[in-house]
């Protein structure tokens, strides 16, 4: 079997195929993350038994829309539910919440990038800080309170 492991014989992972965000303004969030960076590879509406039965809901519509990193290997999954009504959430929970989302992007010139997010209302959760001699880390909130880390190589 290809995808098992060879020490155990069982099923393995074979990549992480993207990350989902919920967000309450779909339009804002795919801005946000364009002009961090991300290329929109396709959008959807879905509404069918099908996706009630994999998400556990009962009359879901929600309109998806998957944005790439440049290097093609990560995707992030926006996701906007029009029904059921998403219920809300602390957008101000700080990072050490159980099960808050964070995703983190590696990236060139962290100034450019922060300059060009604020107005899209990103603010920083702590500071921008050099890390170990090798980076330069920062968290910032973005849509929907998600909390987005930035790691910037300098050595």
């Amino acid at each position: 079997m290809e995808n098992t492991d060879p020490r155990t014989g069982r099923g393995t992972v074979q990549r992480l195929d993207n990350v989902a965000m919920v967000v309450n303004d779909l339009p804002a969030a795919k801005a946000f993350f364009a002009e961090l960076g991300l290329e929109l590879e396709g959008e959807a509406t879905l509404e069918d038994s099908a996706v009630d039965r994999i998400v556990g809901l009962k009359g879901v519509r929600t309109d998806v829309a998957m944005m790439r990193t440049p290097d093609g290997h990560g995707r992030l999954e926006l996701t906007k539910y029009h029904t059921p009504s998403s219920p809300a959430g602390d957008p101000h929970a700080p990072p050490n919440t159980l099960g808050t989302q964070r995703v983190m992007f590696a990236v060139e010139d962290m100034d450019d990038i922060l300059d060009r997010l604020r107005p899209h209302g990103a603010e920083l959760v702590g500071e921008l800080v050099p890390f170990a001699n090798s980076h330069r880390l920062c968290y910032l909130r973005g849509p929907a309170g998600i909390i987005v880390a930035l790691a910037e190589q300098t050595g």
